[in-house]
C-alpha cells in the first residue's frame, strides 16, 4: 500500500517515499513531508540551479549551496530555491 503524506510543495496529500531520497536528517524531514511528486519537482529545479549557477555535485561547497536552495524550494526556508535572477527559460521573448 502507497505511503500517504501531506506534501509541502504541493500543498496536498500526495504519494511519498518508502525511504529518504537524500541522506541524513535532511532526508528524513523530505520523507516525512515531501511527496514523490514534489520531489520531481525539486529535481527539476535542481538541474537548472547547477547549470545556472555552474555547481558541481562532487564539490563539497557545491553541495551546501544546493542544501540551502532544497530547503528553499522545499521547506520555503531561507532565500534560496527560487529561479535565479533573470532566468528566462529558453526560447522565450524578452
Amino acid at each position: 500500500m502507497a505511503r500517504i503524506v501531506y506534501c509541502v510543495v504541493l500543498k496536498r496529500e500526495a504519494e511519498g517515499f518508502d525511504r529518504p531520497p537524500h541522506p541524513g536528517a535532511l532526508g528524513q524531514r523530505i520523507l516525512e513531508n515531501v511527496s514523490q511528486e514534489g520531489w520531481k519537482l525539486w529535481l527539476q529545479r535542481l538541474a537548472l540551479i547547477i547549470n545556472e549557477n555552474s555547481l558541481s555535485t562532487a564539490d563539497p561547497a557545491s553541495l551546501a549551496i544546493i542544501e540551502q536552495h532544497m530547503l528553499g524550494f522545499l521547506f520555503g526556508e531561507g532565500e534560496q530555491g527560487q529561479l535565479p535572477a533573470g532566468y528566462r527559460p529558453a526560447g522565450s521573448k524578452k
